[in-house]
């Protein structure tokens, strides 16, 4: 059986050490893949000097390089996002022009790079947008070349109106702990056809 790695990218607003409903969930979608024979690492994003742009590097000590190494490694591919206003923070709004620049890249057989990899998502927030977010993930990354399991988010989100954040809540819902587990078994099964059966080329 192929060994299967996954990336998570934390796209909180939040630097290292402050806590993070996101990195909270998304270190539980990275436990509920190695139930899954998956390993895994996750990257808060803004703990890098990754710089707007559209390109894969853009100069100047731009740490996104870096991380599209890692992510290029990777099998899996897992955006964790906070809502904000209703939208994707924008940290994660970041990581996605980043990754458009995968539209221009090729193997030598002319396939995206990122063709053999699925993606997932997670979304956490003390508003409502989890689906909206969802929805604007699931298209971007497909558009740059990620496969999309079915069920493939994992959220939760308070009371509209309230203050309660995701990582105050114990024990974690099941609800969202049931998804997240979903989720996992659904990466982790398409990353596994897809190692085996790679997507022809032209």
């Amino acid at each position: 059986m192929t060994s299967l790695s996954c990336l998570v990218l934390n796209c909180t607003l939040k630097r290292s050490p402050a806590e993070s409903s996101s990195e909270l969930l998304g270190s539980q979608v990275l436990s509920a893949l190695r139930d899954q024979g998956v390993s895994g690492e996750m990257v808060r994003v803004v703990d890098h000097d990754v710089r707007f742009g559209v390109t894969t590097d853009e100069g100047d000590g731009d740490q996104w390089p870096q991380l599209r190494e890692r992510m290029l490694a990777a099998d899996v591919l897992v955006l964790v996002t906070p809502i904000w206003l209703g939208q994707p923070s924008a940290v994660c709004k970041m990581v996605l022009e980043r990754l458009d620049a995968e539209l221009g890249e090729t193997d030598d057989k002319g396939r995206m790079l990122t063709y053999d990899k699925v993606a997932g998502i997670g979304v956490v927030g003390n508003e409502d947008g989890a689906h909206h977010v969802t929805a604007e993930l699931c298209q971007a990354l497909n558009d740059v070349g990620f496969t999309i399991p079915a069920s493939a988010a994992t959220y939760w989100v308070g009371e509209a109106m309230q203050g309660v954040d995701y990582k105050d809540k114990e024990p974690t819902p099941e609800t969202t702990a049931g998804t997240t587990r979903t989720l996992a078994r659904h990466l982790a099964h398409l990353a596994g056809l897809l190692a085996a059966a790679p997507y022809p080329a032209e």
